[in-house]
Formats: C-alpha cells, structure tokens, sequence
C-alpha cells in the first residue's frame, strides 16, 4: 500500500484526531495534552521519545507564561484524559518532543516538524463555521486553532503511523519534531538551541491554507517569511494625585505613548521591507492617580536578518529614550524571535517532481512568498548552515477565514493529501546516501 491509498484509507480516523485535537486547543507552552497526546500515538508505534527538557534549552525559551497559569494548564489537561506522567514530564513550559524511529545506519536522517500550539482567539460559534455545526469548536475561551496546528500535528502522526507500518523497507532515520509555541515564535529557537536538528540531512517543514488561491495546490518551497521580533516593555513611573500634586508624579503612560508614536516615525530601510506594530498599550490604576505603570507589546519584521537587527536596535533606543524623557525606567524583554527562513532550491526541485508525479494537487508551484514570520527558521537555517538540505512547503487549502480568524478552518482533505506527500518524501529519502 503506497501513501496515498494508505491517507485515504484511514482518513476517518485522522479526521476525528484532527478535530478532538482542534476541541481541546491549547495555547503557546500549555500544550499539554497535546503533547502528551502526541508522545502516547508516537511510543505505541515504537518510537522513540526525548521529551521535556530532553529537547529544550531552557534558558532560551520566550515569551513563557506564569507559572500559576501553567499549573492551571496542565491540571485541566489531566482533567481533560492527559496521561498525569507524560504531563509531569512537559510540565511548566517543556511542551516539546522529538520521536526518532532507526530503520538501518546506511542512510540519512530525516526530519519532519510540527507545531501544536493555539491562537489567542475566541472561536466562533457561528452556524456557517464547520467546527461549530459539527460540535468540535474549542472547549476553551480564548484558545482556538485559528492557525491549522491541529492539521499540522495530525499529519506528523499520519506520517508516523505509515513509516511504521512500513519500517522494514526503508533506509536511514527519522526524525519527528513536535514544537511548541510557535505563535509569537517562542519555541523553535530554544529547540534548536539543544540541538535537536544538528544530525539532520534533509528538514521538511510545511504549514496548510496561508492563501485561498492556493486552494488544492502546493507551493515547494517558501522564501517569503520575514525575520521578526517580538518585545515588551514595561515603563515605570511615580504615581502622585492627579489634582493636589502632578507636578510630584513621573507619569509612565505619557513615556509609553511616546514610545509608540515615535517606533511608528522609524526610517525605513533602503534594503528592503520593514514592519513595525504596537499591538497592545496598558497603562494607569485609575482616573484621579496619574499613571506610574504602563506597558506595550510590539513586533517588528524585516525582509532580511540586517534589516530585522537595524529595526529592533532602533526601537530600544526609542524606548529608553521615550522613559528618560519623562523621567521614567523601562524593562524591555525578547517575547519571541525568529530569521528568515532559508529554503535549499534542489531539494525544492525535487519536492515538485515528486508532487507532480503524486497527481494529487491542481498545481504544484516552485515556491510561494506569503510574507508573515515562522520560526521553523532556527531549524531550516541549522540543518542548511551544517550542509544539508531544508525546505519549507506550502499545503494550499480552502481556508474558510484568513489565518488567527475566529471563523478559520480548512477542507480536510487537503490535510489527508498532506499525509500521502509526506509519506512519499520520507521514502524518497529515508534509503542509502
């Protein structure tokens, strides 16, 4: 049985994983049923499992939550069928797990990643929305896969199950990456950072829907993706009563909007394109006491690492000076970063022969530039820098919303031909170098 009989044979039983993990979405570093999840379908088919801080750096992990919203996480986990030891082992912001299968020393070592992590977002409840008629929209507020995580993941697994099954005629070794967060590109960096793609020869990532125009299609290869960084800051002032005595006061939301209008006044660069947003502003306790706290998130992107590196370096500097203007400190802090991601043409080239040859898709295009961030980057760049090859694909699907959209959702069976390419790419390339 090749892959595509095999995806289209058990695409009941992908669907309903796709949609049980779609109902108990869970955000950045809380994954934890999830994974845990992940790490029970992976150990049953004989794989083998590094887990936790196994796979982490510790120290460069981003963007990490409380650790009282993380307890809360993993107990509704627990509550919700997790294994408690798989939770124990991904607990307090470990989500992350790389199952390795050996099928002989001749042959290369082949990597697949996945990220598992949700969005920030309310799903909709709406009729019109797939997920919400079929009752398996999100269980949890604020916490919805408005990104195809959940396809992601469900395709990894899909994959998993079919090498297994046809272990004894491949060649080489398989690497499963799952990763957490990677919304505000917290988690790769930390992955990579423990070195969990340094004996990689050849690196698949892949993200489903990103253009409706790309319904059906896929795209082999995506150099689009901008460098990006994610910052906070926090300004703090001195409070003092808004009539008796302002003149006492240092007043820290002044220093923030200050900041945010002169990050929006950053030159361009003549190299190429840079983004900068401030997304969320915070500030005050109260009408009568002027403000001593504020806070702001922000992003900033470049076409190029240069580019990305000259907007960041600009923005501390707007910052600290927009808090000493007003006579203020602030505390600025890297949420999330990632580079641009670098694709290998040849391997590209080769992932469109082989799609082409699949028959499964309307078109298969050379590549695709969807702008955005992704920070599969850490691993495409290490596996590239260390002489092998990387690329990262785009699975084209009839997104129903754009992306981080409370009415996103995908037609599934473009997640089951994600299965069927998968497949036929690790038999490509898991057999004698």
């Amino acid at each position: 049985m090749n892959s595509l009989e095999f995806a289209r044979q058990h695409t009941e039983q992908f669907i309903a994983r796709r949609r049980d993990l779609h109902k108990h979405s869970e955000p950045g570093w809380l994954e934890y049923r999830t994974a845990a999840f992940a790490a029970t379908v992976l150990t049953e088919l004989g794989y083998d499992i590094k887990a936790g801080a196994e796979v982490l750096d510790l120290d460069a992990r981003m963007g990490l939550p409380s650790e009282a919203v993380m307890k809360a996480a993993m107990e509704r986990a627990i509550a919700e069928g997790a294994d408690p030891e798989w939770v124990d082992i991904f607990g307090y912001g470990k989500t992350a797990l790389v199952a390795t299968m050996k099928f002989s020393d001749d042959g290369p070592t082949v990597a697949f990643r996945s990220d598992i992590d949700s969005n920030d977002v309310q799903e909709s409840d709406s009729p019109e929305h797939m997920p919400a008629r079929e009752g398996f929209s999100s269980i949890h507020d604020k916490a919805m896969h408005a990104c195809g995580h959940d396809v992601h993941l469900t395709m990894i697994l899909g994959l998993a199950e079919y090498l297994a099954t046809n272990k004894d005629k491949l060649q080489g070794t398989v690497k499963l990456i799952i990763q957490p967060a990677e919304e505000g590109v917290r988690g790769a960096a930390a992955m990579e950072a423990a070195g969990v793609v340094d004996d990689v020869d050849i690196f698949f990532g892949t993200h489903i829907g990103i253009d409706k125009n790309l319904a059906g299609c896929l795209a082999c290869s995506d150099p689009g993706f901008l460098a990006t960084s994610k910052i906070d800051a926090s300004f703090q002032g001195y409070s003092a009563h808004a009539g008796a005595s302002p003149e006492q006061a240092k007043n820290a939301m002044l220093a923030a909007c200050t900041a945010v209008i002169n990050l929006q006044a950053i030159a361009r660069h003549s190299k190429g394109i840079s983004r900068v947003n401030v997304g969320t502003l915070e500030a005050g306790t109260g009408r009568n006491v002027t403000p001593d706290v504020a806070s702001l998130k922000l992003e900033i992107r470049g076409e190029t690492t240069e580019i990305n590196d000259y907007m960041e370096q600009r923005c501390h500097t707007i910052l600290e000076a927009a808090a000493a203007m007003h006579d203020c400190t602030v505390n600025i802090t890297k949420a999330g970063s990632a580079p641009v991601v670098m694709n290998s043409d040849t391997l590209a080239t080769e992932v469109q022969e082989l799609a082409n040859e699949l028959g499964i898709f309307k078109r298969v295009d050379f590549s695709y530039s969807g702008g955005g961030s992704e920070d599969c980057a850490y691993f495409t760049r290490r596996v590239i820098e260390r002489g092998g090859q990387a690329t990262y694909m785009i699975l084209g699907s009839d997104i129903k919303a754009p992306h981080h959209n409370p009415l996103f959702d995908i037609d599934e069976k473009d997640m089951i031909h994600g299965v069927a390419l998968m497949g036929v790419l690790a038999e490509k390339y898991l057999k004698s170098k």
